[in-house]
């Protein structure tokens, strides 16, 4: 069977185990593990659940027989897979790999891609569609004081019809609208809020249970082709057998389409409140955010845990004047008005540096201010690929002034 790039259709597994275990179908897990079982990529990047369902651990899997492991949605794993990547790949230039991506796992890649820290030929994107994820710790909180059921005893959380449901182990569910949890600060995290891309389309294919109608509710995923790579390899595991499809409804593709335009709706409402009081310029950020800047205790928390951040030799660590290794770190201002040099065109507001923040710092929101104020001017997005001048990391010409 020949695929296109903009093709649709709902998928499921052919292995009854994969079918099983895996969410929808288990369309995601049949193609990391046929991808394996045929050397088209060395190893898969994913994660897999850890202690329970709260804790996602991310793994890098050589074995066919290992990649079902991952199979399943772990709403409470915040990571950034796009980190990963690059340090499995560092060193060794020819690895291939196939990862499965969030919208903001594919943002920061695309984003390494450009910056020649990850070879495009050597990664296939197999990307998920992602409402928003939650912290564990405020999560298992919400369920307890909320939902007043046990966290241990609850298997699968879900966001349908504007209420996050939490279902258990022996099938009960329960449900509270997901905007009135927010409005309390529980709920998804905030950059997943003002999260702008909800079906990856920056990645090489999309799969999701958004759109699923009819006979196949909840037993297979809808998938969006987005790129030639992407193509052939669902027209490798079509024609390979391992994977069933057929043609989506049209009503599904519809319901599809509002689900992600209800979405972005919010995320822009949610967005266009969090920039309120910094429409001026660049550093007028930073003064609306002063009284946040001067908890900050640098700690390198935010640079370690961003997936941008990526220089060898960090000009904060550096000798210099004011500060050495192991002596003085420049003033909180200084600090985080440095890191906005290299964030200020990149960030994909994946939000790992806020998560590590102990002073509790908005830093994903700063950045994700700061990044729409070049969106603005300059007409550049993070996280896409084009062919426009990168602000503040290349010249204009002529041709692309």
């Amino acid at each position: 069977m020949a695929v296109n790039v903009g093709d649709k259709c709902y998928a499921y597994s052919a292995n009854a185990e994969i079918k099983e275990k895996g969410e929808y179908g288990g369309v995601v897990t049949t193609i990391m593990k046929y991808l394996l079982e045929n050397n088209i990529v060395d190893a898969v990047v994913a994660v897999e659940e850890g202690c329970d369902i709260y804790d996602a651990v991310p793994c890098l899997i050589t074995d066919p027989e290992d990649v079902i492991k991952s199979a399943g949605s772990i709403h409470c794993g915040t990571l950034n897979l796009a980190k990963f990547v690059s340090k499995y790949l560092d060193g060794c230039r020819d690895m291939k790999i196939a990862v499965t991506c969030k919208p903001c796992d594919a943002m920061t890649i695309t984003e390494l891609m450009k910056k020649g820290k990850i070879i495009e030929d050597n990664v296939i994107m197999i990307g998920v569609n992602c409402g928003g994820t939650m912290s564990p710790v405020p999560t298992i909180q919400m369920i307890e004081d909320v939902y007043e059921l046990n966290p241990k005893d609850v298997v699968k959380e879900e966001i349908a019809k504007g209420s996050l449901i939490m279902e258990t182990a022996d099938g009960e569910e329960k449900g509270f609208k997901i905007g009135e949890l927010e409005k309390e600060g529980m709920g998804r995290r905030d950059n997943c809020q003002r999260c702008e891309l909800k079906i990856p389309s920056n990645a090489d294919m999309a799969l999701g249970n958004w759109g699923v109608i009819g006979d196949l509710t909840g037993k297979a995923t809808f998938v969006e082709v987005f790129s030639e790579k992407g193509a052939d390899v669902l027209s490798k595991v079509i024609e390979a057998g391992v994977i069933e499809t057929a043609e989506p409804i049209p009503k599904g593709v519809e319901i599809r389409d509002k689900i992600n335009n209800f979405m972005l709706k919010e995320s822009a409402e949610k967005k266009a409140k969090d920039m309120e009081g910094t429409t001026g310029d660049i550093i007028d950020v930073f003064h609306a955010y002063a009284d946040e800047f001067s908890k900050c205790m640098k700690c390198y928390g935010c640079r370690e845990a961003c997936p941008l951040c990526y220089c060898e030799d960090c000009c904060l660590e550096a000798e210099g004047p004011e500060w050495v290794p192991g002596g003085y770190t420049p003033a909180a201002p200084f600090f985080h008005l440095t890191r906005m040099v290299h964030m200020v065109d990149a960030c994909t507001n994946c939000g790992q540096c806020t998560e590590v923040c102990p002073c509790e710092i908005p830093v994903a929101k700063v950045w994700d201010t700061v990044n729409n104020k070049v969106r603005e001017i300059y007409g550049y997005v993070s996280g896409f690929k084009s062919d426009d001048c990168i602000p503040f990391t290349e010249y204009p010409t002529k041709d692309n002034r």
